[in-house]
């Protein structure tokens, strides 16, 4: 077996087993799989098995958190783990199938939108990423790759909504300072649902 399986392998989750960790395009995850639910943005594999033509190898969760299938056209992915989509999706496929057994596995992922950072703006790659304990500014920069050559980048901001209120708070932070200054104090820590709003500079 090919080292490239491995990851895919790793990530398997069935109905019969008890999933231990995820890993996907470089992204940690929870030690606990089982607690990991499926978000916009992540890319499934779903499995039937002796039924290829019902299986789908590359499948993104849509913007609606929905995703489609041969046969079932429109079911709820984005909230829920890989485990119970699969036994939902077996329990649909019995109109069709005979005893049908499917596997879910998740090839990348961001998770439910509350547990994501995001990276908008000025940076060279716009992007999600999976929200993990100890990612700090500087690991999100690393991911989104950088400023673009336009950044206004001590004039970031963090944009976080805090409490059970959803109270929004605004951190400013100095991405020239800390990328190109060194200035560590600038490395601060991201929480789940964090947005890193990168402006353009002015001409």
């Amino acid at each position: 077996m090919g080292l490239a399986a491995l990851p895919v392998l790793a990530m398997t989750l069935t109905g019969c087993g008890t999933p231990r960790q995820l890993s996907a395009g470089g992204s940690e995850a929870p030690a606990e799989a089982s607690a990991y639910l499926l978000g916009p943005g992540d890319t499934l594999t779903v499995f039937v098995y002796r039924a290829p033509e019902l299986s789908a190898p590359d499948l993104p969760i849509r913007p609606d958190g929905r995703i489609s299938l041969p046969l079932i056209p429109d079911i709820q992915a984005a909230g829920r783990s890989p485990t119970a989509l699969a036994r939902d999706i077996e329990e649909q496929l019995r109109r069709y199938v005979r005893e049908p057994n499917v596997t879910v596995m998740v090839r990348t992922f961001l998770g439910p939108s509350n547990q994501q950072i995001r990276v908008i703006g000025e940076a060279a790659q716009p992007m999600g990423l999976p929200y993990r304990d100890g990612r700090t500014v500087m690991d999100v920069m690393i991911g989104a790759r950088g400023l673009t050559r336009y950044a206004a980048g001590n004039r970031a901001e963090i944009i976080r909504r805090d409490g059970p209120d959803g109270r929004r708070e605004v951190i400013r932070v100095r991405l020239n300072d800390l990328m190109r200054g060194g200035d560590v104090s600038q490395d601060l820590a991201m929480r789940p649902g964090d947005t890193l709003v990168i402006p353009q500079g002015w001409f």
